[in-house]
């Protein structure tokens, strides 16, 4: 199933049970009416702006939108016995590796970057007393 198919259906779906005309909702969203249809019937691969816009002009949010073509892409991935594991959590497994190491740097760096206020601190200090 492809992605572009699925979004153009959800976004179809939207567009008519508002009630509302392909006309209607291309000049809102400022595209062309041919390139609105194009994209909900999946064959134009929209651009994140352009979906964004044409949310707005239907007043959904696009993650709403990304969700429910999310939801189906699922069903239609278990349908077919083609889905896979979920992802592995940041969190988990190399990820708490990596959020370690990242967390020590950051850690260092601030370490340094007060040690280096404390040196300037110091410098001006002298520079004060020297004079």
């Amino acid at each position: 199933m492809l992605l572009r198919r699925l979004l153009g259906d959800a976004l179809r779906r939207q567009r008519l049970h508002q009630e509302r005309t392909l006309r209607d909702v291309s000049a809102d969203a400022r595209v062309s009416l041919g390139y609105l249809s194009e994209v909900e019937r999946g064959q134009k691969e929209a651009s994140s702006e352009l979906l964004a816009s044409i949310c707005e002009a239907l007043g959904v949010n696009l993650s709403q939108v990304l969700r429910e073509v999310s939801d189906e892409m699922a069903s239609h991935e278990l349908a077919s016995g083609t889905a896979v594991p979920a992802l592995v959590p940041v969190s988990a497994g190399h990820g708490v590796d990596a959020e370690s190491r990242l967390r020590a740097e950051i850690d260092e760096v601030e370490t340094n970057v007060v040690g280096m206020s404390s040196d300037a601190d110091k410098g001006s200090r002298e520079v004060v007393a020297a004079a």
